[in-house]
């Protein structure tokens, strides 16, 4: 960690208000990533997904059981507006495409990926690489299970931040589990820190 580059939880929260960032998935790491930017004082939060809450979600993205049935942008807007109502949270309930991405995330600082399936996850990756050059985008790759600490970590791919094991798949004997999930979502998190306060990752 640079020290030279530290400041205090003020000074923080004034050069985090005015940046905009992007979310696409409002599931276990969009929901949890979501949440820790609130805290922390980001200015804007664009959260796009069409799903809605069910009772199977409970166990690792930020909703609570009042709430299943719900759409997840409006239920995460309320929960995001709880913690702090200063945050300026756009909320899209529509399914992500290669068409509307750069529509929906224009004006973003950083996009974070937060897809369940591979299919989504390399659309979205093609598109803001090829649509959005020069927007740092922070994905979620490999997070299934428990325990594993040592194996989660952030590797930087020119402008691709990648967090997790990069291993791990999804399965009936490896689900997606509160820790592990928030573990990398925070780090998804702290990545967005670390760009939008330093200008990029530590190396």
């Amino acid at each position: 960690m640079n020290y030279e580059l530290c400041m205090n939880a003020e000074q923080i929260s004034i050069k985090l208000n005015n940046k905009r960032i992007g979310i696409a998935g409002c599931g276990g790491l969009g929901s949890n990533c979501a949440v820790a930017l609130a805290r922390v004082g980001i200015g804007a939060l664009v959260i796009v997904d069409f799903d809605v809450i069910s009772v199977s979600n409970l166990n690792r993205q930020y909703y609570f059981r009042d709430q299943v049935g719900m759409k997840k942008t409006q239920a995460l807007r309320e929960n995001i507006l709880r913690i702090d109502p200063k945050v300026n949270v756009v909320e899209h309930a529509i399914k992500l495409t290669p068409e509307n991405i750069p529509v929906l995330f224009a004006g973003c600082d950083v996009i974070i990926e937060a897809f369940d399936l591979a299919d989504q996850k390399e659309m979205l990756i093609e598109t803001v690489l090829s649509e959005m050059p020069g927007v740092p985008l922070v994905v979620g790759l490999g997070m299934a299970g428990y325990g594993m600490n040592d194996t989660i970590h952030c590797r930087k791919a020119d402008n691709l931040y990648i967090c997790g094991d990069e291993t791990s798949e999804i399965g009936p004997d490896m689900p997606p589990i509160a820790p592990r999930v928030g573990m990398v979502a925070n780090m998804q998190a702290n990545v967005v820190l670390e760009i939008l306060l330093n200008g990029e990752i530590a190396k």
